[in-house]
C-alpha cells in the first residue's frame, strides 16, 4: 500500500506473525502428506517405525552402558588414586611417628648415661676425699 505524504510516496509494509498454530498447522500437513505419500502400508509403516524405535533404544542403551563403564572406570581410578595417596600419607606418618620415637629413647639414654656418668664422677670425688658416708652426713661431720 502506497500512501502519500506531502507529496512524497510512503511505502507501509505489514506483517503478521504465524505464530505456534501456523507451525502445529505444517507439521500436521506434513505428517499427512509423508503418509499419503508413502510407498508402504500403513501396517509395513508401523512396523517400520517400530524397528527404527527398537534400535535407537538399543544404541541409547548401548551409548548409556558405555557413558556408566567410563563413569565408573574413571571412579575406581580415581578411588585407587585416594587411596595411594593416604597410604602414602600414613606411612610417611608412621615413619614420622618412628623418628620421633626413637629420638625420645635417645633422649633418655642419653639422660640415664648422664645420671650415671655424674653419679661416677660423685663417687669418684667421695672417694678421692675418703668419704663413703654420703652429702647429708657430710655437712653435720665438718
Amino acid at each position: 500500500m502506497v500512501q502519500r505524504h506531502e507529496d512524497q510516496p510512503v511505502v507501509v509494509i505489514e506483517r503478521s506473525s504465524g505464530g505456534i498454530g501456523a507451525f502445529l498447522t505444517g507439521v500436521a500437513f506434513g505428517a499427512g502428506l509423508a503418509l499419503l505419500l508413502a510407498p508402504r502400508s500403513g501396517e509395513e509403516l508401523r512396523e517400520d517405525l517400530r524397528a527404527r524405535a527398537r534400535r535407537l533404544r538399543d544404541a541409547a542403551e548401548d551409548r548409556l552402558e558405555d557413558l556408566q563403564d567410563a563413569v565408573e572406570g574413571g571412579y575406581e581410578r580415581t578411588k585407587a588414586s585416594v587411596e595411594a595417596g593416604l597410604e602414602r600419607a600414613r606411612a610417611h606418618l608412621d615413619d614420622r611417628k618412628e623418628s620421633a620415637r626413637e629420638a625420645i629413647d635417645a633422649g633418655k639414654a642419653a639422660v640415664r648415661s648422664a645420671r650415671d656418668e655424674l653419679e661416677r664422677r660423685l663417687e669418684d670425688a667421695r672417694a678421692e676425699r675418703g668419704d663413703h658416708r654420703g652429702g647429708a652426713d657430710d655437712k653435720a661431720d665438718e
